[in-house]
């Protein structure tokens, strides 16, 4: 069972930073896709970053040149860095993963984490 567990997030001010981490777990040999994405109060969960194991990755268009996805595949895990925040970046964001091997199987997924609340103050 593939387990992810978000780290980082908080209040900011605006143009500030914070780096968000999610540590996948569960035995696992290795994961295809890992990324993140938002829920802000009112709104649609929607897609920030995802990066692949071979370091393929995609950003929304409103994080580019902004935000930064980055991924150390020895340990599971996904980072977000965030630069030049806005009030607009306000949301709950959530790990996810999809292409999971454990046990020898292959597993589609998708798996999500509990979420983390970044707050960005005007």
């Amino acid at each position: 069972q593939v387990q992810l567990v978000e780290s980082g997030g908080g209040l900011v001010q605006t143009g500030g930073s914070l780096r968000l981490s999610c540590a996948a777990s569960g035995g696992i040999s290795s994961l295809n896709v890992m990324g993140w994405y938002r829920q802000a109060p009112g709104k649609q969960r929607e897609l920030v970053a995802v990066a692949t194991r071979i370091g393929t990755t995609n950003y929304a268009d409103f994080v580019k040149g902004r935000f930064t996805i980055s991924r150390d595949n020895a340990k599971n895990t996904v980072y977000l860095q965030m630069n030049s925040l806005k009030p607009e970046d306000t949301a709950v964001y959530y790990c996810h993963a999809n292409g999971a091997t454990y046990g020898g199987t292959f597993h589609n997924g998708p798996y999500w984490g509990q979420g983390t609340q970044v707050t960005v103050s005007s």
